[in-house]
């Protein structure tokens, strides 16, 4: 939901408690691609974006497998108690992104016609590479008051006119939320960051600490304790890179 891509996702970086530790060669996403990968030794794309929900679902199948004789003296029964269990992943995914999805679109009262709402909007996205976090930030500036400027938005996509076609079908939508445009606004910067480690950025600051110099990273590290709230004079930190500051590679260490 903040476009992160794990570096190696395997068993071993999973933990028992469902969180993924030991990111390595991980990355956030800056232009939008589902099936980004960063990490110089998944050659094959195994922990791309778009697959981290399939390879969860692997990595828990691998625990189900080595709890099988704690499930049940007889091996059939503690397979059909573990796919019996496994079966209710995918469901219990695609509800949790789904809702967090809609909330970053301000959809906090689940009507028909929003998960469409949201796919058409990824979609657009993937077409025009637009910035992952930037999109969803500034959709959720747009909405305060009244407003219904998509200008901050739109540029960021090579087809302005299929996204403010996008955005007029959005505007309909979160003006019939109850509890108003105010709570939406709020609820959606409560969601969408402004600033997350951008890989050029975290590159940088590394070159930097190499060299003796703190300062970037010590920076980065005050304002990514907040990254939800804008903090004036670091506007660049929330900048997308230029094409040839652009990060596709990253190495065990990042």
């Amino acid at each position: 939901l903040v476009g992160f891509v794990h570096g190696v996702m395997n068993t071993d970086n999973t933990s028992i408690a469902g969180e993924t530790i030991d990111y390595g060669p991980c990355a956030f996403l800056d232009a939008y691609d589902p099936h980004a990968v960063f990490s110089s030794i998944d050659r094959n794309g195994r922990y791309a974006y778009d697959r981290q929900p399939a390879i969860g679902k692997w990595n828990v199948t691998r625990l189900a497998e080595c709890l099988l004789p704690l499930l049940s003296d007889d091996t059939e029964t503690a397979v059909t108690q573990a796919q019996d269990a496994l079966a209710s992943y995918d469901e219990a995914f695609e509800r949790a992104y789904r809702t967090g999805l809609s909330a970053k679109l301000g959809l906090l009262t689940p009507r028909g016609g929003d998960d469409e709402l949201a796919n058409d909007l990824l979609a657009l996205m993937a077409d025009s590479r637009a910035d992952f976090t930037l999109t969803f930030r500034r959709l959720s500036e747009s909405v305060h008051g009244a407003t219904q400027d998509a200008g901050d938005t739109s540029h960021l996509f090579a087809d302005p006119s299929a996204f403010l076609a996008w955005h007029e079908r959005w505007r309909s939508r979160i003006a019939e939320e109850p509890g108003g445009l105010a709570s939406v606004h709020d609820q959606m910067l409560a969601r969408n960051p402004l600033y997350i480690p951008r890989n050029h950025l975290v590159e940088a600051a590394l070159r930097e600490a190499h060299e003796g110099d703190f300062t970037r990273f010590h920076q980065l590290v005050g304002i990514l304790q907040t990254p939800y709230e804008s903090q004036p004079g670091s506007e660049y930190l929330a900048t997308p890179p230029a094409e040839n500051e652009r990060v596709y590679k990253t190495f065990c260490g990042t």
